[in-house]
């Protein structure tokens, strides 16, 4: 993985580049944070069967990525997330209107994701009815670019020589059973003080890195600044 530049990258912006390989490294930002939404979102929302989730999640994605998909996106009156969610509805509309949907493949692109993990995340939801579309699609985006963020914060930490202070975040922020500074210290071989530390370390690093991925999937710095405050809080990395 490579580091994003010090700039506002917007991902967005980056897919009408006149460069291939930036559009490209575009789309590949976009789909990583909006598959799995995407497809949970089909598996509940649209009540589809996992073989039909994938394919219409690969369709999708392919159409967006050949067609002129954000030539009527407009920052000022709504999110990508929201454009993108409503195109989506629309696109799923339009395939069951036709007499039968066409299984899809031949000259498509066909993207490769990890379907079994959205399929056993997705197995553990349940479609809530006191919930709008667009709440549930912004939980799991929110969902997803966190979990995008550990794993640039676990590249960080190999490249940086920070296997401790990692493991200490590991075991303390994300295992599902909270351990004491002293148990982790133990564990990791370093001083309830030191784990203090790691964590403060880590935590911070990852709301950079968190930041990061929101600006590469935003427009403006407003919603960029707007999103990150409703992802991380005022708290911790974790909060």
């Amino acid at each position: 993985m490579q580091d994003f530049p010090s700039t506002r990258p917007s991902a967005i912006l980056a897919t009408a580049s006149d460069d291939p390989l930036v559009r490209r490294d575009a789309w590949e930002r976009i789909v990583s944070a909006y598959w799995k939404p995407v497809y949970k979102y089909l598996r509940l929302r649209w009540r589809q069967t996992p073989e039909a989730a994938e394919e219409l999640t690969q369709a999708f994605f392919t159409f967006a990525m050949e067609k002129e998909f954000l030539a009527r996106f407009d920052a000022e009156r709504a999110s990508f997330r929201t454009y993108l969610r409503t195109c989506l509805d629309a696109f799923v509309a339009n395939e069951f209107k036709a007499a039968g949907r066409q299984k899809r493949g031949g000259g498509a692109t066909m993207l490769s994701l990890d379907f079994a993990s959205a399929e056993f995340e997705a197995g553990r939801q349940e479609w809530r009815e006191d919930m709008s579309p667009e709440e549930y699609f912004h939980r799991e985006w929110q969902r997803q670019v966190f979990a995008l963020a550990v794993e640039d914060l676990r590249d960080w930490a190999e490249r940086q020589g920070k296997a401790a202070a990692l493991r200490c975040f590991e075991m303390y922020d994300l295992a599902e059973e909270r351990r004491t500074y002293d148990e982790i210290g133990a564990a990791v071989g370093v001083p309830a003080t030191t784990v203090t530390n790691h964590l403060h370390a880590m935590r911070r690093q990852l709301r950079v890195l968190v930041a990061r991925r929101i600006d590469a999937l935003t427009v403006t710095e407003q919603e960029s600044r707007q999103e990150a405050q409703r992802l991380l809080g005022g708290g911790g990395a974790t909060s």
